[in-house]
């Protein structure tokens, strides 16, 4: 279920994991930019992943670095799209490392909150 947010609903850190989302995407030009945050509160962002031989969404990939890294749970994940919600495989890979509950905040590439969901 999409729930509309405000900037001010948001705490430091996940405006932090949308502001480096949103980096993420205009440094590398790419579609999507994400951020995770994990249950360190380390975080791991990507952008969009475009090759011949590999197809994979920047919340995928940000999901996939974090699980290299060792991370063994999320507690929250970000990502700045031009889509108007997060597309089911991102929240499965979400819901995967971090369970039903954890939040997946989308944003506008101005990096305006659109919605917030759960990744279940």
């Amino acid at each position: 279920m999409l729930v509309p947010m405000s900037e001010q609903e948001l705490d430091a850190e996940d405006r932090k994991i949308v502001t480096l989302a949103r980096s993420t995407r205009a440094r590398n030009g790419v579609p999507e930019g994400a951020a995770v945050r994990d249950e360190t509160g380390r975080t791991y962002v990507a952008g969009t992943v475009a090759l011949p031989s590999l197809q994979l969404s920047a919340l995928r990939t940000a999901v996939a670095t974090a699980v290299a890294s060792g991370a063994e749970s999320l507690e929250a994940a970000a990502v700045v799209t031009e889509a108007v919600e997060p597309h089911p495989d991102d929240l499965a890979a979400v819901r995967d490392l971090g369970g039903a509950a954890t939040p997946v905040l989308l944003a506008g590439p101005d990096g305006q909150l659109r919605t917030s969901v759960t990744a279940g």
